[in-house]
């Protein structure tokens, strides 16, 4: 029997945009992926801590983002596993709670540029498959990434929006209702987020 494929995209989503949507919502309908989680991480070894909301709140931003489609879903997964997180450690624990389900991994070039600097990331290529969004950016993809067999390229819709741009936008009173989902925007406007 064919294991459900479940495209797992790791992000801080502070808060989640429209650009992270538009992606997921690609994968399911476009590629070779049956769901999305959308799995919040609490703290990113690679980003100062300070500059997150609580993990909670981006949580429930990606819940009411996500709700009524039944494609992508948000995940709390890493809320209970040991911080900082690393991808290779919640990946072997969702193998292990979720036998039935084969886990790919989301991400976009930026992060495939950098994939050699992540932790045991020879046991990720070795275990499961990836898939990589386009994105706009400096630098090269290393050489042992290009043309490797576990690593898939998609055409998705490149989304040069980011979470830094909203808020700062909030910060300077800018009006970004279309840059989020609008039960998401309402949220994040009701409670002052980013306006410090």
């Amino acid at each position: 029997m064919k294991k459900n494929r479940i495209g797992l995209y790791f992000g801080t989503f502070n808060p989640v945009h429209i650009g992270h949507l538009a992606i997921a919502n690609y994968l399911v309908e476009f590629g070779d992926i049956d769901q999305v989680w959308m799995v919040v991480t609490p703290h990113n070894p690679h980003k100062k801590k300070q500059n997150l909301l609580d993990d909670y709140q981006r949580l429930h931003m990606v819940h009411l983002a996500t709700e009524e489609y039944e494609k992508i879903t948000a995940s709390n997964v890493e809320f209970g596993l040991p911080q900082p997180n690393y991808t290779v450690h919640t990946l072997a624990h969702l193998t292990e709670k979720y036998p039935d389900k084969e886990f790919v991994l989301i991400m976009g070039e930026d992060n495939l540029k950098s994939l050699h600097k992540w932790k045991n990331y020879e046991v990720i290529l070795e275990d499961y498959s990836i898939i990589v969004y386009p994105r706009i950016g400096d630098g090269q993809i290393p050489d042992r990434f290009k043309n490797h067999q576990k690593i898939t390229k998609i055409d998705a819709p490149i989304m040069e929006i980011s979470s830094t741009m909203i808020r700062n936008g909030i910060k300077e009173g800018k009006d970004l209702r279309y840059y989020m989902h609008h039960d998401v925007f309402n949220y994040v406007d009701e409670m002052h987020f980013y306006r410090k």
